[in-house]
Parts: C-alpha cells; structure tokens; sequence
C-alpha cells in the first residue's frame, strides 16, 4: 500500500525504517532520501511507526 503519493513512500518501505530507528514521519522521509512534502501521510505514517515500535 502506498503511504505518501507525493514520494511513492509504500508501507513496507515505513516499516522497515521504523525497525531500523526512525521514529518520526521526518525521520523516515529523511532516511529513505524524499523530502516531505504535503504533510498528508504524517498520521498514518506515525501509526505505523508506533506498531513496529510496539512490536519491537
């Protein structure tokens, strides 16, 4: 499923991130090399950093 339209950011690809430590929309961005954009995708991108934190 894509997360963030503006930089074809997917679900897996936030996942990941957040496994490897980013624990903020800015962070994945910044570790998947996109520049935010919008801001659209913060929420559910948050969500889903949260769940692979609680996870961990």
């Amino acid at each position: 499923m894509v997360v963030c339209i503006c930089n074809a950011i997917r679900e897996n690809d936030v996942r990941a991130a957040a496994r490897q430590g980013c624990a903020t929309p800015c962070q994945v961005h910044q570790a998947l090399g996109r520049p935010p954009k919008c801001g659209k995708c913060a929420a559910y991108t948050r969500s889903i950093i949260d769940e692979e934190r609680a996870v961990a």
